[in-house]
């Protein structure tokens, strides 16, 4: 078992090599500049590796990138080998990175609270207080409640 510390730098170095061999030495259509790789996780063992990646663009231009990916899972297994200089290269597992769709949905939450508020704020505007605008009781202002 390796320790974090080793998975990590093998991780980071995984990311980079990827990175590099789909913006140079990968000349598939489907994987052109619009594919980033965002995260790379290796398992304790270092047989492992789990590449996040995002892409720009709509469903069918994602779902081709997927399949680019796939197509030269053994390409890109190459290059970490041959840069990571370790005993077993690990296997590289591509995942579509889900935080810019999660981050456009907390966005559009956003968005609608803050339309919320305004209509709020605008029923509000002219309203005054129910009761009186000092509601609590004070000591001695109801001599009612102190005779009993």
């Amino acid at each position: 078992m390796a320790d974090n510390a080793r998975a990590k730098r093998l991780a980071d170095l995984i990311r980079e090599v990827v990175a590099q061999k789909l913006q140079r030495g990968i000349k598939d259509p489907r994987l052109g500049s619009h594919v980033t790789i965002t995260d790379t996780r290796v398992t304790g063992d270092l047989r492992e590796a789990t590449v996040f990646y995002t892409v720009y663009g709509d469903e069918e231009e994602r779902k081709a990138a997927a399949a680019g990916l796939e197509s030269a899972k053994g390409v890109l297994r190459s290059a970490v080998g041959a840069a990571a200089g370790v005993k077993f290269t690990p296997t590289l597992t591509f995942v579509a990175d889900a935080l810019p769709d999660t981050a456009r949905t907390i966005e559009d939450l956003l968005d609608r609270a803050r339309e919320s508020d305004a209509k709020v704020r605008e029923v509000s505007a002219g309203a005054s207080y129910a009761g009186e605008a000092d509601p609590y009781k004070k000591p001695g202002e109801d001599e009612d409640d102190t005779a009993e």
